[in-house]
């Protein structure tokens, strides 16, 4: 995802859950055929090889996870947050994970009594 109106529109008419180092943006479209992602790492987040790396850790996030959510027709953004290229991979992948599923991405599991 690259065209700032798309960005917009997932901002403007999806929902967002923040974390500590990640804040996930959503929004569904039937029309999509599959998942469409986007990245936001701005200079906050670190010098440029640090925002490279950040955005490298979230595609290896959205390729190991997205074949789980539960629908794929939808925009996710990826908004890297102050602090968040001192984080290690595991810190953000739980972070990351937990908005996912704040934001209802993964199939309910119904856990046995």
């Amino acid at each position: 995802m690259s065209d700032r109106a798309e960005f917009a529109r997932v901002r403007n008419t999806g929902r967002a859950k923040a974390g500590r180092f990640v804040i996930l943006s959503t929004l569904e479209d039937p029309a999509l055929e599959a998942i469409k992602t986007g990245f936001i790492t701005t200079k906050r987040s670190g010098k440029a090889h640090d925002r490279n790396l950040l955005r490298r850790r979230f595609r290896a996030l959205v390729r190991d996870h997205a074949p789980e959510f539960c629908e794929i027709r939808r925009y996710l953004v990826t908004i890297a947050r102050p602090g968040a290229a001192d984080a290690t991979f595991a810190e953000l992948e739980k972070d990351w994970l937990k908005q996912a599923r704040r934001l209802g991405l993964f199939a309910k599991v119904e856990r046995k009594p």
